[in-house]
């Protein structure tokens, strides 16, 4: 398993390369369906009237296209490098780590093909239908094997703290998979959920809220704890933070689906503690945002030159944005306003463009060169092209979804004198088209800087072919 006579082991980095790669190439396929779709919200005609390419069934493609695509792709790549390079040793059965791969992209095409078809399960970022959640269930455990296999014979004692959120958000997927997926098939295509009306919801927003906080959250926080110190060249501001960050989110996360259901027929006192487990969550999110800005602490100069940097530091101050707005949405009498308008959509752009899409791109930039023999990417300049593309359409998109979300609660709720509704409903809608032009600029650059890098990784690869294989990096166990 090891090199002979080297002290520094030669890693497993095929897997690693194959998944940074497709995590780059489902990032613009899912982002592209993302603009098409919010096209649509503006100009409804874009279907053309062809039923694959109505809202409805390329919606879920999106959400899934860039949550498991282009981020499990990402999460897969990194929890890959990071192990290895944590544990000082090659990736514990690499055969099995190839299956994850063509298993996981298999489970993909799956998707791109019966989401569209219209075969879905309904169910919000669990929608693919049993055959498919079956390969998933393969594929993460096989993932899992590769992981803790790493883990298990390491050469260092230590666990470093990003393998610990890698970890908890392998075992907690695989268990919300498993729980809210569970059905009784009625066809080759056809299931009907094991459970049914508010203990079906109750279910699907426990997976829902949690493949947020551990898919979306956990996974990332395992990028965020190598990728920023090795950047910046610190050491994490503080190990003991990080301990505590880690116990303290992955046991609050879990009981904080329910503020999904305010105002619905979910037990009053379930809403409660949903929410009172949301503003609970908000001390371990500011732990780990502090901890990952304050990394830079005698680094800070360096965000004036180096965009990778920038990416995974303003990543950071979105997240911590983000789980500010997501706690104070959680509040019942905030709630009456934000339910069902599009500020919930802004506040999940928030988290997924700027948290989960600049951690990533900044951890793909540090990552690919280096696993293809070059010290840095192939243009420098196109990174920061990118890191200002993103950074904009962030921005447009979610100013535009929160004055959106604010003008529709008011618009809704709004009451005349004799107690009749002030605006229709389709009045909400009018007013709210001009936004979704913007949204749609916004998701245009956000999608052009995503093509910027796709460039730019693919120069950088032909470029570092020229070398037989990837240099043996010096195994240390964390900045």
């Amino acid at each position: 398993m090891h090199a002979p006579n080297s002290s520094a082991p030669v890693y497993s980095d095929t897997v690693v390369r194959q998944f940074a790669l497709m995590s780059v190439v489902w990032g613009v396929v899912g982002m592209l369906v993302g603009v098409v779709i919010a096209s649509q919200l503006a100009w409804p005609d874009l279907n053309f009237g062809i039923p694959w390419l109505s809202y409805g069934r390329l919606r879920p493609l999106h959400t899934n296209a860039v949550i498991f695509a282009f981020g499990g792709c990402a999460l897969m790549a990194t929890s890959f490098h990071v192990v290895q390079r944590t544990c000082q040793v090659r990736l514990f059965a690499p055969a099995l780590a190839s299956f994850v791969f063509w298993g996981w992209q298999a489970v993909i095409v799956a998707a791109a093909i019966s989401l569209p078809l219209g075969y879905t399960s309904g169910k919000e970022y669990a929608e693919l239908e049993w055959p498919i959640d079956i390969l998933i269930a393969v594929v993460w455990v096989a993932y899992a094997i590769v992981f803790f296999g790493t883990i298990g014979i390491r050469k260092v004692r230590h666990i470093y703290v990003a393998n610990w959120f890698y970890g908890a958000f392998i075992i907690a997927v695989a268990l919300l998979h498993i729980v809210n997926s569970a059905a009784i098939p009625a066809g080759a295509m056809k299931s009907y959920s094991a459970y049914a009306g508010v203990q079906d919801a109750m279910v699907q927003w426990w997976y829902g809220h949690n493949a947020v906080g551990f898919f979306l959250t956990a996974g990332f926080l395992g990028m965020m704890y190598y990728y920023v110190p090795k950047q910046a060249g610190r050491p994490v501001y503080s190990y003991r933070l990080s301990i505590v960050h880690f116990w303290a989110l992955i046991f609050t996360y879990m009981w904080a689906g329910p503020h999904h259901l305010h105002y619905t027929a979910l037990p009053d006192w379930t809403q409660s503690i949903g929410m009172v487990f949301s503003l609970i969550l908000l001390a371990p999110s500011w732990g780990g945002m502090i901890n990952g800005v304050m990394t830079l602490s005698g680094a800070w100069h360096k965000l004036r030159t180096d965009p990778i940097l920038r990416f995974l530091i303003v990543s950071l101050s979105f997240y911590g944005m983000s789980t500010f707005e997501g706690p104070m949405m959680s509040i019942k009498t905030v709630n009456a306003l934000s339910h069902y308008t599009d500020w919930t959509v802004g506040h999940v752009h928030s988290g997924a463009l700027g948290w989960v899409g600049l951690i990533s791109m900044g951890s793909l930039y540090y990552l690919i060169p280096r696993v293809y023999g070059r010290t840095e990417m192939f243009s420098v300049k196109a990174i920061e092209l990118h890191f200002w593309m993103a950074t904009i359409g962030i921005v447009l998109y979610i100013a535009a979804m929160w004055i959106a979300g604010v003008m529709q609660g008011l618009m809704w709720r709004a009451v005349n004198p004799d107690g009749t509704l002030t605006y229709t409903f389709v009045e909400s809608v009018k007013a709210t088209y001009p936004y979704y032009v913007v949204r749609v600029l916004g998701g245009v650059l956000y999608l052009s800087g995503m093509l910027v890098m796709a460039w730019n990784v693919w120069m950088t690869v032909i470029s570092g072919f020229s070398k037989p294989a990837p240099i043996p990096q010096p195994a240390m166990a964390h900045a």
